[in-house]
């Protein structure tokens, strides 16, 4: 049976956008709160804000960052809805005991969320997917569509066509998993300069881009064996390639209510790949932005108005809230 760990109250904004103004001058900002929960045998890290009853948002991360991406967009949000942000095993905080034998895959993955939701009782929710998040949602969507009532896609690609030219080398390693590529990926991917540059390519002022982004995910990426973790995930993401039939399947029959919002600067996963949503979902939305792969650290704003405007124009609306819990 999972049970919640540890609750700790955490403070939804950060840096310049908190005021100094009196307490009671100030609008209610809701309060992001941080918990651990036992679900799949592991201790799963969770953010949480907004009020229990709200229409629930599940936000997936993506490699090589955790639940923190979504610091800014969790409190632009919460007013509305009950917002809910994991992270993946093996990223953040998500703790996977030794003795459990994890295998890093992306269908564990995504079975270790499906269980996350059951452990909090979620039954009906809308989706935010980014990069790794997309596969792992698109998985969770195709088992149970009947709890997903809507999809946010931010460059979290479901078509070969959205396949960049960034990843070359991680397709030179799905065609042959040697030794030698494996450790070209280490070198070349896994260290400091090659995560700044998945957060800064694309931007029109890299600085303006949070260090402590991709300082921290950088720092947990030097973890006692996280590399080998990561490898593991690049190898099987060609798993998610093969998926991909099966994710459109899911589009045409279900048909969700999908909106794509994409940074167009993007390496990775390129705006051929938010097009291509509308063959199997016509209805879809697509909208482009001028930035790069993260395009959360740099737009923020434009995403969280667009998230509301679309949730509200499909009915998943939530009252605002003055206040906030788990």
């Amino acid at each position: 049976m999972s049970r919640v760990l540890s609750v700790q109250a955490a403070s939804a904004g950060s840096g310049p956008q908190q005021s100094n103004a009196p307490v009671g001058a100030q609008a209610s900002v809701p309060l992001t709160s941080v918990h651990k929960v036992e679900a799949d045998g592991l201790r799963i890290f969770y953010r949480s804000a907004g009020d229990a009853a709200a229409p629930v948002l599940l936000l997936l991360h993506g490699f090589p960052s955790s639940s923190f991406m979504f610091r800014e967009l969790i409190p632009r949000l919460a007013d509305r809805y009950r917002v809910i942000a994991p992270d993946l095993p093996g990223f953040g905080f998500t703790e996977v005991p030794q003795d459990r034998k994890y295998v890093y895959s992306f269908d564990a993955l995504a079975g270790t969320i499906e269980s996350f939701t059951d452990a909090l009782g979620l039954t009906r929710y809308a989706i935010y997917v980014f990069d790794y998040g997309a596969p792992t949602g698109f998985r969770l969507a195709s088992r149970r569509p009947e709890r997903v009532t809507a999809i946010i896609s931010q460059n979290g690609n479901a078509y070969e066509e959205g396949l960049g030219d960034a990843w070359g080398p991680i397709r030179k390693y799905w065609s042959a998993p040697t030794a030698e590529n494996r450790e070209v990926l280490r070198q070349n991917i896994l260290n400091f300069e090659g995560t700044r540059w998945q957060y800064t390519h694309g931007v029109a002022n890299p600085d303006a881009v949070a260090p402590e982004s991709y300082t921290l995910d950088a720092s947990l990426l030097e973890r006692p064996g996280n590399k080998d973790i990561q490898l593991d995930l690049f190898l099987d993401y060609a798993s998610n390639v093969k998926f991909y039939p099966k994710f459109q399947e899911y589009f045409r029959e279900s048909k969700p209510p999908l909106l794509a919002i994409w940074g167009k600067n993007d390496p990775f996963f390129i705006p051929a790949g938010a097009e291509a949503f509308r063959k199997d979902i016509p209805d879809a939305q697509v909208r482009f932005l001028d930035t790069g792969h993260f395009a959360i650290e740099t737009h923020v704003v434009d995403i969280a108005s667009a998230m509301k405007e679309f949730l509200d124009a499909n009915g998943i609306a939530g009252e605002r809230k003055k206040e906030s819990s788990r």
